[in-house]
């Protein structure tokens, strides 16, 4: 393993503080962290409500930040850390950066890139890719669970 499992919590809990942000912004509550070299260097959460974009996802949103930081759309050397598995959108944007490793929070069985895409190590991409998921699984399910759980008590 890359990380230690201090790194891995303390960088995931950075994910779950943007992700926050987001709900605040009655968005859904997914954060991202992007990391090179072990530092963040780019952080983002969703903002499809805000932005009225449907490809406004945190990873999305974190790998633009993180491309103009490096100056580079090439994020060699950088893993992305997300508060719920990548959907098939994020996960093309995150193999076309380069991004070498996913380290995320909770699973996604509807719309998971993995868990209901099955699009894991398995398959050849363009580069070799490093997936970890369950990094504080219950914290990131339950800051989406309770998002959820608040708007269907509102509607």
């Amino acid at each position: 393993m890359k990380y230690t499992e201090k790194e891995l919590n303390n960088f995931m809990s950075i994910a779950i503080e943007e992700a926050k942000k987001a709900a605040s912004n009655d968005d859904v509550p997914i954060g991202a962290v992007i990391v090179k070299n072990g530092k963040v260097i780019a952080f983002s959460h969703n903002e499809k409500e805000v932005l009225t974009d449907a490809t406004a996802h945190a990873e999305m949103q974190a790998i633009k930040k993180a491309s103009k930081v490096l100056n580079n759309w090439w994020l060699e050397g950088c893993d992305i850390f997300v508060t719920l598995e990548p959907c098939l959108m994020c996960f093309g944007a995150i193999l076309n950066a380069r991004i070498e490793g996913i380290y995320f929070g909770a699973y996604d069985e509807r719309f998971g890139a993995f868990t209901a895409n099955n699009l894991d190590e398995k398959y050849k991409y363009n580069h070799k890719v490093l997936i970890h998921g369950g990094i504080l699984e219950v914290e990131c399910a339950k800051i989406l669970s309770d998002f959820f759980n608040e708007k269907r008590k509102n509607s």
